[in-house]
């Protein structure tokens, strides 16, 4: 019985860590994953890392010690879904900036993830990037990370507060620059039409630039962003894996 016990707060205490990821990851904190699903995907998981964690546990003495250590476990797995969720809402920034560069930035459907209202192609760039990565098994890096991070951060040790502060700052630019090199071909497509049709009501001012010009915008802009959406989703997920890669792993 003795034993039963300490293999149950082992298997708590991994649970704590793994089920924390898998909540705050991009892909299970979707409005459409009940949350019953994510906490069966949770316990699912954790049965599957357990045989290759549980050396790595040390089942804590007492109780004030072992809420310690499973709220340490709780810090610990939020951060890292954060991290990663913060990388992902490049796709969010690039989708908004490609709607205002084409006029589509008033079309709004609701994104719980954002917590109201996002532009049409924010939440399109978001899903695909999402089912893109999936496809490509950036998800393995996920779960290796959570393996990795035993071995950064043993049961009941919290990581230091600055190093997670500096790593989720860079993490937040490196999501910025991301969304920007997404959206680079329709920013510099926007400032290329925008400078034609500056010239062409110079040059004609009897032409009513606004009806000709936003029905072109947003075929060109469409037809264009079509054209390289592909490439920008597999750039994406290069991306993510090289941030894994040099960042949790």
């Amino acid at each position: 019985m003795a034993d039963l016990s300490i293999q149950v707060i082992v298997f708590l205490l991994l649970f704590a860590r793994v089920g924390a990821v898998t909540m705050a990851l991009p892909v299970f904190t979707e409005d459409g994953v009940p949350m019953q699903v994510r906490l069966l995907i949770a316990i699912g998981l954790t049965l599957g890392l357990y045989g290759m964690l549980r050396d790595r546990v040390a089942a804590p003495d007492g109780n004030g010690a072992l809420i310690a250590a499973l709220v340490i476990e709780l810090v610990i797995g939020l951060g890292i879904g954060l991290l990663v969720r913060i990388l992902f809402s490049a796709a969010a920034m690039a989708g908004s900036l490609v709607s205002l560069q084409i006029g589509l930035s008033s079309v709004l459907v609701p994104d719980a993830a954002l917590g109201g209202q996002a532009p049409l192609l924010s939440r399109f760039v978001t899903v695909a990037v999402l089912v893109a990565c999936m496809a490509m098994g950036v998800h393995h890096l996920w779960i290796a990370a959570i393996v990795h991070s035993y071995d950064q951060f043993p049961v009941g040790t919290l990581p230091p507060a600055a190093d997670l502060l500096r790593v989720a700052v860079g993490t937040t630019g490196r999501a910025m620059a991301l969304a920007v090199n997404l959206a680079a071909p329709l920013l510099v497509y926007a400032i290329l039409f925008n400078t034609a049709l500056g010239l062409a009501a110079r040059m004609t001012p009897s032409l009513q630039v606004f009806f000709v010009a936003q029905p072109l915008n947003m075929l060109l802009g469409l037809t264009l962003f079509a054209v390289t959406f592909g490439t920008a989703l597999t750039g994406f997920c290069y991306a993510v894996t090289a941030y894994m890669n040099r960042e949790l792993l």
